[in-house]
C-alpha cells in the first residue's frame, strides 16, 4: 500500500509539521511506503489541487493539521475508494479518520504555569491560522490562566500567518509592550520572530517540541504533543484497513503523548503542583474548555 502525508507548509518547521514528519520517518523505517508532500500554502483552492494531484498513484494519504477539516471531507466522497486520515482532524466518514493529539491539554497546565510565574499580571497567547487546534489551544491555555489566578489578564491574537517572522515580532512587540511578561506561542517557522520579540524583556512559552532544551534562556516551558503518534497510527490503520470509527485521541492519559516541559528555573514547589494538576486532567477530574469568547488583543495599526 503506498501512503501520502501531506503538510501544509514546510516540513522543518520546529512545530507541529517537524513533530508530524518524525512519524512518518517511523512509518518508512517500518517499511511502509510512504511519499512525502510537503510546502502546501494556507489556502483552500492550494490545499484542495495538492490533495486532488497527490492523490495520484496512492491508495491512501493523511493530512497533517486541522485545515485538513476544511477540504478532505469533499474530496473523500469523490474518492470512495481510497483511505483517508485526519491528523488533529475532527471529521469521520466510511474513508475517512481522524486522530487528535490533545496539545489543549499541556496549554491548559502551560496557561497555569504562566498565570503562577507572571510578575506583571499579565499574560499572552499568539497563534497564527484559526484553524480548530489552535482555536482549542488558545481555550485550554486561557482556562489554566482561570485556574490558577482569576485576576490574572490574558491577551489572546491570532496574526493570520504561522511563517512569516516580522508579523510575529510585531505582533509580540506590542502584547509585550502591553504587559505581558510570558507568551504562549503556537507558531511554526514564524517562532523566531516571537524569539526576537522576548529577548531580555519576556518569557516564552512554546509547544509541540521540547523549546527549554533548544533555547533555554527564552522558554520557561513547551507544552509538548507528539503529532508523530498521530500520523504512525494513521498509517498503520490504514494498512490494516481498520480505520476506526471515531476520533481517536492522544492525550495525557496516552503516557507521553502530551506534556508541558519546565525549565531550571520553574520551583520546585510548583513543578509538583503541575504535575499533580496532569494527573487530574488524565483522570477527567479537570475539565480543559475547549471554546473561548472572551476579549482579544489587537494591534493599534495593523498593517499586515
Amino acid at each position: 500500500m503506498r501512503i501520502g502525508v501531506l503538510f501544509v507548509g514546510e516540513l522543518a518547521d520546529r512545530g507541529f509539521n517537524a513533530s508530524a514528519f518524525a512519524g512518518a520517518k517511523a512509518a518508512m523505517e517500518a517499511g511502509h511506503r510512504i511519499e512525502i508532500l510537503s510546502g502546501i500554502a494556507y489556502n483552500p483552492a492550494e490545499m484542495t489541487a495538492a490533495v486532488e494531484r497527490g492523490l495520484h498513484g496512492l491508495d491512501g494519504l493523511v493530512f497533517v493539521g486541522g485545515q485538513g477539516d476544511r477540504v478532505v471531507p469533499e474530496i473523500a466522497r469523490r474518492h470512495p475508494g481510497k483511505l483517508f486520515a485526519l491528523v488533529q482532524g475532527n471529521h469521520i466518514a466510511p474513508n475517512v479518520a481522524s486522530y487528535d493529539v490533545l496539545q489543549e491539554q499541556s496549554a491548559f497546565l502551560g496557561g497555569y504555569l504562566a498565570a503562577r510565574m507572571t510578575q506583571t499580571g499579565t499574560v499572552a497567547h499568539l497563534s497564527g491560522h484559526r484553524v480548530r487546534p489552535g482555536l482549542k489551544g488558545r481555550a485550554a491555555f486561557a482556562g489554566g490562566v482561570r485556574h490558577a489566578a482569576a485576576g490574572v489578564r490574558l491577551l489572546t491574537a491570532f496574526c493570520g500567518t504561522q511563517d512569516a517572522n516580522d508579523t510575529t515580532r510585531r505582533w509580540a512587540d506590542a502584547q509585550i509592550a502591553a504587559g505581558a511578561d510570558i507568551l504562549f506561542t503556537m507558531l511554526n517557522g514564524a517562532r523566531d520572530g516571537a524569539i526576537e520579540a522576548c529577548a531580555g524583556r519576556a518569557r516564552q512559552i512554546g509547544n509541540a517540541l521540547d523549546w527549554c532544551r533548544i533555547r533555554p534562556d527564552i522558554f520557561l516551558a513547551s507544552a509538548e504533543a507528539r503529532i508523530d503518534l498521530g500520523v504512525l497510527q494513521a498509517i498503520t490503520d490504514m494498512e490494516a484497513g481498520a480505520l476506526p470509527a471515531k476520533v481517536r485521541a492522544f492525550g495525557l492519559s496516552n503516557g507521553g503523548a502530551v506534556h508541558l516541559t519546565m525549565g531550571a528555573d520553574v520551583p520546585a514547589a510548583l513543578v509538583r503542583e503541575i504535575e499533580e494538576l496532569s494527573g487530574r486532567i488524565a483522570r477527567g477530574e479537570v475539565e480543559v474548555p475547549e471554546s473561548y469568547d472572551g476579549p482579544e488583543f489587537a494591534l493599534e495599526h495593523d498593517d499586515a
